[in-house]
């Protein structure tokens, strides 16, 4: 198989059709390293909108167990990849997602923004990191994707287009990032998880790194340092790097989800999807009780 060969495969696809399929191929083959970055910052940007930071923060999942919380919400999501919204294992990941959604009052509005990081912010990333742009077909593809998780999750007026999605994202982000400082502890955290992964000396370093990656309005919303010019350029150039190294090596010839990825850390012994997730009481944060139904509290 040569270099571009899925490329040209992903061409040949209707991207409407076959938009999950188009997305499985350049998320599990193509990019699954970019999209894993891409995603972590697309939620973890969602923060800077305070009533969602402060919804998190209420809740504790991402302050008192973040790893649990990063692994159920990459896990579901993959499996719709995966498996496809047909199957057993993508309407179990959609009814988990449901669930743990309608237990809070969450508007539309910020339902349809944090969608619109899910298309947005992986074509971002790609386009300036990995080893080459995403496709116009790989584009609608997610597009329809994702537009079709919104769909079922009953969001409201689901953008239509990829163009859509991110005049929304643009405008809203404009129009919402704040300080909080319930947010700010929810990002501490989630920074302090990423760091965890890795030997704890590497931890400043890899926190430094992440904020340099981080856009000024970002910066801003969490009241962070700027990185310096010189560190912000050091660390892009080192990740573009990556990607025109990884566009000399031979193509990915076996899929790589996101429930193989090593910072997924909580199911040594695996896991049910209909088990993954929170089970809380409609207006109070994660109830450590167990409820009919549900798994027993960790």
């Amino acid at each position: 198989m040569k270099r571009f060969s899925r490329l040209e495969q992903i061409r040949r696809m209707d991207p409407y059709k076959e938009a999950t399929a188009i997305h499985r191929l350049s998320s599990a083959y193509e990019f699954p390293w970019d999209y894993t970055r891409a995603l972590e910052l697309a939620l973890y940007r969602t923060y800077a909108v305070p009533r969602i930071g402060r919804l998190l923060a209420e809740t504790a999942e991402l302050t008192d167990r973040p790893q649990k919380r990063y692994d159920d919400t990459a896990l579901l999501l993959d499996a719709l990849v995966e498996h496809g919204f047909d199957s057993i294992e993508g309407r179990t990941a959609v009814r988990r997602i449901n669930q743990m959604h309608r237990t809070y009052d969450i508007s539309d509005d910020d339902m349809r923004y944090v969608l619109c990081t899910f298309v947005v912010m992986p074509r971002r990333w790609i386009d300036a990191y990995a080893w080459r742009r995403l496709s116009r077909h790989e584009i609608v593809a997610s597009s329809v994707h994702y537009g079709t998780l919104g769909r079922y999750m009953g969001i409201k007026d689901v953008p239509e287009t990829y163009e859509e999605f991110e005049t929304f994202l643009d405008e809203y982000e404009a129009a919402h990032f704040d300080w909080d400082p319930d947010a700010r502890r929810v990002s501490d955290a989630t920074l302090d998880l990423m760091g965890s992964w890795y030997p704890r000396p590497l931890a400043p370093l890899l926190r430094t790194a992440t904020l340099a990656l981080l856009d000024d309005s970002l910066l801003r919303a969490f009241r962070y340092p700027a990185p310096s010019p010189a560190t912000r350029a050091l660390v892009r150039r080192a990740v573009r790097l990556r990607g025109r190294t990884v566009r000399l090596l031979p193509p990915r010839r076996a899929p790589h989800f996101a429930r193989q990825n090593r910072e997924i850390k909580g199911y040594p012994d695996g896991y049910r999807l209909a088990d993954l997730g929170t089970w809380p009481t409609p207006g109070v944060r994660g109830c450590p009780v167990r409820h009919l139904g549900g798994p027993p509290a960790e």
